[in-house]
């Protein structure tokens, strides 16, 4: 069984969308609807929801682009998941923007192939990404609607013994790793330095896994197709997918890409649902995932 979190914040009917695509009723499906969405939002998608037997909302919190509270969402959705006592082998997060390429089938029978496995996203942040080690080095402090660092800067040293790593927010846990998370007092101090830090949710998880006895079960891709491009001071952001982009999607090795907006172009979703429907049977299913390991 997979266990799904996705994060809502805006487009209801693109979720669901979303939702339909990736949806087995062998699998469990957390959501988090970001509270400064508004009620209207949360209202349908729990309409929305209401059929299906396997589906949970975690109760909603206020979210800030680059804050804590985004590490703290996945934390409690990984936890919520646990306290359920389903039998989950993996965590895979998305957010509303997100579209599988593969079929749900394809994606269990790849998983299986590799119990107890994590994929995400790592890079030493000190010899690959020093440019982004204000991150760590500000304190910073999320409040309701913005992040404020400390003035004059407070710089501070990095947890001792410690050494940093980023990458991406997106991720294939190993259940193994969520119980490390959830209950191991070792994870305390980095919940604790990171909470005061800037955009923690591509540099909490990796740092955790590559500085613990999870190093080993690492698999450094988080197997999402994603097109990053310069954006202002943000340095890159996820390109919007477009029809053009179809081909090199479906013959993309990934699991998921990120990210789409229907508004700007739905058909590229709707070329990427009549693929996920013809559904490739068991035998072909087995020589993709050779093919991806």
């Amino acid at each position: 069984m997979i266990a799904y979190f996705i994060l809502v914040h805006r487009y209801p009917n693109q979720f669901k969308r979303l939702f339909k695509a990736i949806y087995d009723p062998t699998n469990h499906y957390l959501i988090h609807v970001d509270k400064r969405s508004g009620s209207e939002l949360a209202i349908e998608v729990r309409e929305f929801l209401v059929d299906y037997p396997n589906v949970s909302i975690l109760e909603s919190k206020k979210m800030l682009w680059g804050g804590y509270s985004l590490v703290d969402a996945e934390l409690r959705g990984i936890k919520h998941l646990l306290k359920m006592g389903l039998e989950w082998d993996f965590f895979i997060n998305l957010s509303g923007q997100d579209f599988p390429l593969k079929t749900q089938s394809y994606i269990k029978h790849f998983l299986s192939k590799n119990i107890g496995s994590d994929f995400l996203k790592i890079a030493d942040q000190n010899k690959i990404r020093p440019d982004t080690l204000h991150r760590i080095e500000d304190y910073v402090t999320e409040h309701e609607n913005e992040i404020t660092t400390s003035t004059p800067v407070q710089k501070r040293p990095f947890l001792s013994g410690v050494t940093p790593y980023i990458g991406n927010q997106w991720m294939i846990l190993s259940r193994s790793f969520c119980e490390f998370l959830t209950n191991s007092q070792e994870v305390d101090r980095f919940r604790e330095f990171y909470r005061n830090t800037l955009i923690a949710d591509e540099g909490f998880f990796q740092t955790v896994i590559m500085n613990t006895s999870y190093l080993p079960t690492i698999i450094n891709d988080d197997k999402r197709a994603i097109d990053w491009i310069p954006m202002g001071t943000i340095k890159l952001r996820p390109r919007d997918f477009v029809s053009e982009d179809a081909v090199d999607l479906l013959s993309s090795k990934d699991l998921f890409a990120r990210k789409f907006d229907e508004s700007i172009d739905g058909n590229i979703l709707t070329t990427l649902e009549e693929y996920l429907l013809q559904k490739p049977d068991a035998a072909i299913g087995r020589k993709l995932v050779a093919n991806t390991i």
